[in-house]
């Protein structure tokens, strides 16, 4: 059987092996049951059904048949950088790094950190909607987890907050 569309496939193949791996990695937790399911129900349940889900994408993918055969394109290596160092600032700036004399900035200056340098990731880059995406988030951020859930993390730098 030849494989009809390379992204269809390959895309099933990762889903195949994230769902492996969530269910794989839940039978270390308590699974439990429908009435009273442990910590490991949900991790079980979602790396079945995107197992199943891979199963089917890369199913079809040899089966249908497309115009150009989908060919896999090169490696995105721009993207790829600039979402992971967008994660692991938001990560820094939120929490601090004391070891390398880092402190917290607090959600509003980690959110818009993480929205301006992932939007880097892209050719269609502009500073004023990425600026009005930032507060968007921002204060969407704020409603959602200190006034509606009452979390209790900073949100602004220490020297503006106190």
């Amino acid at each position: 059987m030849r494989i009809k569309s390379q992204k269809d496939f390959f895309a099933g193949l990762l889903y195949m092996a994230i769902g492996i791996a969530f269910a794989w990695g839940a039978t270390n937790y308590t699974i439990g049951n429908g009435a009273r399911m442990g910590p490991g129900y949900f991790p079980l349940l979602l790396g079945i059904v995107l197992t199943v889900i891979g199963a089917v994408v890369a199913f079809k993918a040899m089966v249908v048949e497309t115009a150009d055969g989908e060919p896999v394109g090169k490696f995105a290596w721009k993207p790829l950088v600039f979402i992971i160092m967008a994660n692991f600032l938001f990560g820094i700036l939120l929490g601090g790094m004391p070891s390398l004399g880092i402190p917290a900035m607090g959600m509003i200056a980690a959110i818009y950190v993480l929205t301006i340098v992932s939007a880097m990731a892209s050719k269609e880059f502009k500073w004023g909607e990425v600026l009005i995406l930032g507060t968007v988030l921002a204060i969407g951020s704020w409603f959602a987890f200190v006034w509606g859930l009452k979390l209790q993390f900073q949100v602004w730098p220490s020297f503006i907050g106190g």
